[in-house]
């Protein structure tokens, strides 16, 4: 049986700025949208009006650790706004570690770091779906 495709937003989540990126089950793939440059709550009606374009079943929100795998302040940052997502828009959000991704995204010379990491970090959330998440 082949589930249905799925939309997901994910986030690369700062202080200052989170990157938004958009994918989907059936291609597998994710793609930039922008970085939001807000904070506290102009951040979340930014997000909100995103979701409300985009309609995800769920969000990815990368969380950042040490290289050795050891949490860090900012770890604790981006949990706490993963948790904040979930409680804000009901919808499930999953984590992911998404060390490295803007030094990825800044060597494959993205103009927008932030929207790329974000981009970078649904990509591997998407690896890691059972095959069956792709429609036929």
């Amino acid at each position: 049986m082949t589930v249905p495709a799925q939309t997901f937003l994910s986030f690369d989540f700062g202080t200052r700025r989170v990157g938004v990126a958009v994918g989907n089950t059936l291609l597998g793939q994710a793609q930039p949208l922008k970085t939001v440059a807000a904070e506290g709550d102009a951040r979340f009606l930014a997000i909100h009006a995103l979701i409300a374009e985009w309609r995800p079943d769920a969000l990815v929100v990368g969380v950042p650790f040490h290289p050795d795998g050891a949490p860090h302040d900012n770890t604790r940052r981006a949990q706490r706004f993963a948790r904040q997502l979930q409680g804000r828009f009901s919808l499930p959000v999953h984590e992911v570690d998404e060390r490295y991704t803007t030094t990825e995204a800044l060597a494959l010379g993205a103009k927008d770091a932030d929207a790329a990491a974000a981009a970078l970090i649904l990509e591997q959330f998407l690896r890691t779906l059972p095959e069956d998440h792709a429609a036929a």
